[in-house]
């Protein structure tokens, strides 16, 4: 380990000397404009660093202060730094977040005020300590203000290899001090705020919380999903019990009135975070009566007693490694399969590794779920059977022998089946509108939904919320339509083909003149002067950008409203197609050419934004499948040459995705899809790769799979903030590619769980009467879903296009189910599917892709040793009275086929009847 102090700044002007310094001193940082500091000059003694070098990092602290200031990992060679150092120089002054900081909430053992304290609200020099085998220490008192009535000093060290950053806190008084709140701020660099999306995925991270107490642990990944990542892990006394961001007053004396980080959380900034050691003094008062992840803990010192808490910076190689580090670093590790979202009749597993051994296991509320006795399993693992017993919220708290406590957050839902049922008629009862003398003439439709306040939203001066367009507004007759493309109930289809026959088809898209097929950005809009006296609300400010006035309402050139539409048609298309009397308003031909003239006129009336990948955009990919099915060559050669345009450009660029805001997960989907499509295996792995980097794969049913998202609430929520959102529609959307990356390489395990976690995230919405909620709040305060559908259809999107069974052979876990439950028989393995479709099958051992058209799965059993599958489809309906079957494999055995069978565009027909019908796929030779 060396040290260096880099102290020639007195004449420095630009971040760019900054920079050349750092560099020559072992510290590659990357460069952003040239700026000058927007708080201090650099001739300022605060402008001074001390670079030390570990076995892992190239190590920056401000000598002032000893907080971070660079945390280059040695294993890039790029020049990647976890640390927000290209922003040094203007984050130099008070209020300004760093890792090394500490947020503390104290008061007098018998009294009720609390105090709040921090090193961030107003700098001051810290006192330099020598320590053995320290790289730095320090008594950090002084940066706590006055009247503190502890004493707290900091190391930086490395320890085993692996540096330490660790604070003892000490009571130097004669009365008990109690510690209601106690925060360590985890500061890397998730600031894309003047970036260019290239520049961000090479230099910016995302991080995401375990918050698992003992077990938590911090993960910071690239945004390019390329390694290696980070781990921040819990030293002795220090669990990870909340997640708060950095939101609280920074200043003792209130009338300074400094309030958060001096970066501004906007679309291009989530905010900083405290890892919550302690947090009853928050719990008590500001979130009072809140459930949180976690009981909420306070810890007590006596007179003269001390306690040492800290964390350790850990370097895993590979997003897909980390939870091998997290092994080799002696942390427990749980798995739990298919994941932490669990319907009631899926049969699940949770899969823990420890050092120690488990002593116990709880679960809170009681009896919300049901945990059988611990099975060996290999490799050292141990395995539960969990299943799911109260709807809501459930935490397993496992207690080892050493004392220490893991806990693991699952959701509890209805089956599947009956979720999706409640959603349906949810949106077609309590948010189907009928209103002939409507203003903006929205009826009849499916509007948004106040669920806080239990009516339809016809207002709302984010006039696309009650405009029937835009995300805000199509979300819910989205939903509804995504909804009966795999369980379709005639009534529900009828009232959906009312709403398209007269608001979608005359309204939203307008069929007449030179603008047929364009998609308005709203129906409603804000143009008092020609609407009638009391249109309009008086109690909302419609003196704002968002009361689009008519003209911009009518506006044809937003190209995210057209997916939306085209997958309105194309599930038309479909239930008209495979089944027999549910569609009546048009024909099937009508409905898929619709579904075609959309997808075209996206790209002529609506061109600025289709560089970029559209959300739902792969619905495009199937309508030009289907073109190609039926047999309408001259519109599919027509929108696949223009989509082919799309994809040549996505091929020359290196983060080959985007959207209107600096950079998003919108539209990565499609990117993808269209990728593989036209055979771009790069621009695909590159995407899939991202994808990773933005969904974690954490024991939490909140963050397991869950899209990096924390704008869109403002959008479209009811509770409109800057936050990150869980499960907002970004989780299932990314699904759609990573199950398709997964069937393309059944070996890459990470692949399926990230998947899974997504696709079942947008089941978690749901509330137990239908309701679906835009996403998740995640923030303390909150803890909720939120009050309005919002945008939630499209999320409900990727749900209904990607909703299937998996059956899986893991080497270490043995056979598994996703989406269905597993049984073996005398080496034989059936696979019983409880998704929400039942509509398609992977056999991941055989590489075998089964879908279905129209009809239902009610079982598959698979048989090893000749690769045989048997699966039974549902009985005859009125509807449904026939299957067609779809077999793709992706493995080099041979595709499976049914002897004898007749095929109708591509797909086995299959004549049902009164009973259950079973067939035999039988493998052949190449």
């Amino acid at each position: 380990m060396t040290r260096r102090t880099i102290s020639a700044f007195r004449r420095c002007s630009s971040l760019l000397v900054l920079a050349a310094a750092l560099t020559m001193s072992g510290v590659a940082l990357p460069v952003m404009a040239q700026t000058a500091p927007a708080v201090q000059s650099w001739n300022s003694p605060d402008a001074q660093i001390s670079v030390f070098e570990t076995p892992d990092f190239m190590l920056s602290l401000q000598e002032t202060s000893q907080t971070l200031v660079s945390l280059a990992p040695k294993a890039a060679k790029d020049g990647f730094d976890f640390a927000p150092a290209n922003r040094f120089t203007q984050r130099l002054g008070d209020g300004a977040y760093r890792i090394g900081d500490l947020d503390l909430r104290l008061r007098a053992v018998g009294s009720e005020a609390w105090s709040d304290y921090s090193t961030a609200y107003k700098r001051a020099k810290v006192k330099p300590l020598k320590v053995n085998g320290a790289l730095a220490a320090a008594d950090i008192t002084p940066s706590l203000g006055a009247g503190f009535p502890l004493k707290v000093t900091r190391t930086w060290s490395v320890v085993a290899g692996k540096l330490v950053l660790r604070y003892t806190l000490t009571n130097p008084g004669k009365t008990a001090i109690e510690i209601g709140a106690l925060g360590l701020p985890m500061v890397f660099d998730n600031i894309i705020t003047g970036r260019h999306l290239d520049d961000a995925h090479e230099t910016a991270s995302f991080y995401d919380p375990y918050v698992g107490r003992d077990a938590g642990y911090l993960q910071v990944n690239r945004l390019n999903g390329a390694g290696p990542s980070l781990l921040v892990l819990p030293e002795k006394n220090t669990p990870f019990e909340l997640y708060k961001p950095i939101l609280n007053q920074r200043n003792a004396d209130k009338s300074l009135k400094i309030y958060n980080d001096p970066e501004p959380r906007n679309m291009t900034f989530e905010g900083f975070y405290d890892w919550m050691v302690a947090s009853k003094g928050f719990a008590d008062t500001d979130w009072k009566g809140i459930q949180q992840w976690n009981e909420p803990t306070a810890l007590v010192l006596k007179a003269g007693e001390s306690r040492t808490i800290g964390v350790r910076f850990v370097l895993s190689p590979s997003i897909r490694e980390i939870e091998t580090t997290l092994m080799q670093n002696g942390r427990p590790v749980v798995v739990g399969l298919p994941g932490y979202v669990l319907p009631a009749d899926t049969d699940a597993e949770l899969f823990v590794h420890s050092a120690q051994a488990v002593k116990s296991v709880s679960i809170f509320p009681e009896g919300a779920l049901e945990v059988g006795a611990s099975q060996r399993a290999k490799d050292g693992w141990v395995k539960y059977a969990v299943t799911g017993k109260i709807d809501g919220r459930a935490r397993m708290a496992i207690t080892y022998a050493d004392g220490s406590v893991q806990t693991v957050h699952y959701l509890v839902t209805k089956p599947e089946l009956e979720v999706v049922a409640d959603m349906g008629h949810f949106l077609t009862t309590k948010q189907w509108y009928e209103n002939p003398s409507d203003p903006f003439k929205r009826s009849p439709s499916i509007m948004g939904y106040d669920r806080d306040e239990s009516h339809i939203i016809t207002q709302d001066n984010r006039v696309w919320v009650a405009g029937l367009s835009d995300e805000g507004g199509a979300g819910s007759w989205l939903a509804t339509i995504m909804k009966q493309l795999d369980n379709p109930v005639p009534e529900e289809v009828a009232k959906f083909e009312q709403f398209a026959d007269t608001t979608l088809w005359g309204q939203i898209q307008t069929p007449d003149g030179p603008d047929k097929y364009g998609v308005r950005k709203s129906v409603m809009f804000y143009d008092p002067k020609t609407m009638p006296e009391g249109t309009y609300d008086p109690k909302l400010n419609w003196n704002t950008w968002s009361a689009w006035d008519r003209e911009g309402a009518a506006d044809l050139g937003r190209s995210y409203n057209y997916p939306h539409v085209a997958a309105a048609w194309w599930t038309l298309y479909r239930l008209g197609r495979y089944h027999d009397g549910l569609t009546t308003k048009e024909t099937w031909q009508t409905y898929l050419t619709r579904a075609a003239e959309t997808t075209k006129a996206m790209m002529t009336k609506a061109p600025y934004y289709t560089q970029f990948g559209q959300m739902e955009g792969d619905v495009f990919v199937y309508i030009l499948q289907d073109l190609k099915r039926e047999g309408y060559t001259d519109e599919a050669a027509e929108i696949e040459t223009m989509m082919k345009g799309r994809a040549d450009i996505w091929k020359t660029l290196k983060y080959p995705f985007g959207s209107e805001m600096p950079w998003d997960s919108t539209g990565q989907a499609e990117v993808y899809m269209w990728s593989r499509y036209f055979g771009d295996e790069k621009a695909a792995d590159v995407t899939r790769e991202v994808i990773l980097a933005y969904d974690p794969t954490i024991p939490h049913w909140g963050y397991n799979g869950s899209a990096r998202r924390f704008w869109d609430f403002l959008y479209a929520g009811k509770q409109s903030r800057i936050e990150r959102q869980l499960h907002h529609y970004g989780s299932s959307l990314n699904a759609v590619p990573l199950f398709d990356a997964y069937r393309a390489n059944p070996s890459d395990f990470q692949l399926l769980r990230v998947a899974y976690g997504g696709l079942m995230g947008s089941l978690t919405n749901i509330d137990s009467e239908g309701f679906g909620a835009a996403a998740f709040h995640s923030f303390p305060d909150a803890m909720h879903w939120d009050g309005m559908n919002g945008d939630y259809g499209m999320s409900f999107y990727g749900h209904a296009v990607s909703a299937a069974a998996y059956l899986v052979d893991h080497p270490t876990f043995g056979w598994a189910g996703f989406g269905g439950n597993v049984s073996q028989t005398g080496g034989v393995i059936t696979l019983t599917p409880t998704d929400s479709a039942r509509a398609r099958l992977f056999i991941a051992p055989a590489g075998l892709w089964l879908t279905l058209d129209a009809g239902k799965f009610t079982a598959a059993t698979y048989y090893p040793k000749t690769g045989a599958v048997t699966v039974s489809l549902a009985p005859a309906d009125i509807h449904t009275p026939k299957a067609y079957l779809n077999v793709k494999t992706t493995t080099a055995t041979g595709k499976p086929y049914m002897a004898n069978a007749q095929t109708e565009r591509g797909a086995y027909v299959i004549q049902l009847g009164a009973n259950a019908t079973t067939i035999e796929l039988t493998p052949k030779a190449n």
